[in-house]
């Protein structure tokens, strides 16, 4: 079993929404923050907050992303599914990435952070969020605004991670990683790359299984696309893992049942996977020719899953193909039967609100699987086939 890090911590604070002081408070909390233990999580300081629960019985949770793409997803699609989640008692829920469609409208503006407030803090339940590629990655594109990528994620960072509470008309104060340390710009002006806290990363506890998000893109991690920086991966990439590897020892000690992980890429664990990187599944090294951002991710990732055993879970978006699976094998070419794979459904602009659906996930600790999936097609959104009359 390979030596689990302790270099992850707990960090509470606010920030000023302004651009500037964001960015010096968050560099002043990571100068500050050291590594150790992980702060024990205190109640929220307003009636409707609430601390991870050790709630005994099962429960369901409402997993989405990649969504919207398009004006008619935005104004109809996303109002309808959250209107289906909302009818359903669901611990919380969590948006794996991507906020608009990865080149074209609407650009990567200061609104674009805003309406995805709303639609988060229109749940009824928390509501999780980790940022995807399109929300910053890739808004250096022409198409997306010609933005600085980097000013971008800091942007997104003091909008959608001021706190360490998630979304939702109900809230749940979260753990946030504080190190290591993430890049970050100074100010939009000068664009000066400082180090911050990679406050984006965020755990939670509910009934025994534990939960996190990491900040792992599409477009190759940030290792190629228009203006590609592989200063901003290696530093995220540290993070990621620290943060990856503290989950897992803190489930441990915490004799957490299951984990299951939120990011936005989907890495390819195979050579034959549909719109993801080709990858040896036993070396996992990329074979396609493109810069490998997940490798070094994947093999930290694997090794902590099978000396586990217990279930893992990694949801992600990016592909939008919606698919359960298990194809992650370790080092001698064997399945790992503690490993599943979801991919949320999402994009897919040109058929509308076709797939503007999400995955309910049954979660009893007490079973041997823990999680059980139900694919929630919304019934305001079936454009192919009409919802039955009962479902109207």
């Amino acid at each position: 079993m390979m030596a689990r890090s302790r270099r992850s911590e707990t960090v509470r604070w606010r920030v000023n929404a302004k651009f500037m002081l964001c960015a010096v408070v968050l560099a002043a909390l990571g100068a500050s923050a050291g590594a150790g233990r992980l702060v024990a999580q205190e109640r929220g300081e307003r009636g409707g907050d609430r601390e991870d629960d050790d709630r005994k019985e099962a429960y369901a949770i409402g997993l989405w992303g990649d969504l919207p793409y398009s004006d008619v997803q935005a104004t109809v699609g996303v109002p309808n599914l959250i209107a289906d989640m909302n009818r359903q008692h669901l611990a919380f829920s969590v948006h794996d990435g991507d906020l608009k469609q990865g080149n074209g409208a609407p650009i990567c503006d200061d609104a674009l952070y805003v309406n995805a407030l709303g639609y988060l803090n229109s749940l009824r339940s928390p509501a999780m969020f980790t940022p995807g590629d399109n929300d910053w990655t890739d808004c250096d594109r022409p198409k997306n605004g010609g933005f600085n990528s980097l000013e971008r994620l800091t942007h997104e960072r003091a909008v959608m991670f001021n706190t360490p509470f998630s979304f939702g008309q109900q809230r749940m104060r979260l753990q946030v990683q504080a190190t290591p340390l993430c890049l970050g710009v100074k100010d939009p002006v000068t664009l000066e790359k400082i180090s911050v806290p990679c406050v984006e990363n965020r755990r939670w506890t509910v009934g025994r299984v534990t939960y996190a998000t990491l900040n792992i893109q599409g477009s190759c991690n940030n290792l190629c696309g228009d203006a590609a920086d592989p200063q901003e991966f290696a530093a995220r990439n540290q993070a990621d893992i620290a943060w990856m590897r503290d989950t897992f020892s803190y489930a441990e000690e915490h004799r957490s049942a299951a984990i299951m992980f939120i990011g936005q890429a989907d890495p390819g664990f195979s050579q034959s996977e549909f719109d993801a990187p080709q990858r040896d599944p036993v070396t996992l090294m990329q074979t396609d020719g493109n810069p490998d951002g997940f490798v070094e991710f994947l093999t930290a990732f694997r090794d902590e899953t099978v000396a586990f055993r217990r279930p893992v879970v990694y949801v992600h978006g990016d592909s939008h193909y919606f698919r359960i699976d298990r194809p992650l094998l370790d080092s001698h070419g064997a399945r790992l039967e503690n490993f599943t794979r979801v991919e949320t459904f999402g994009d897919h602009a040109e058929n509308g609100t076709n797939d503007v659906n999400w995955v309910k996930v049954l979660v009893d600790p007490d079973s041997r699987e823990v999680f059980a999936y139900q694919p929630q097609i919304v019934p305001g959104n079936r454009t192919a086939v009409p919802a039955p009359p009962r479902q109207r």
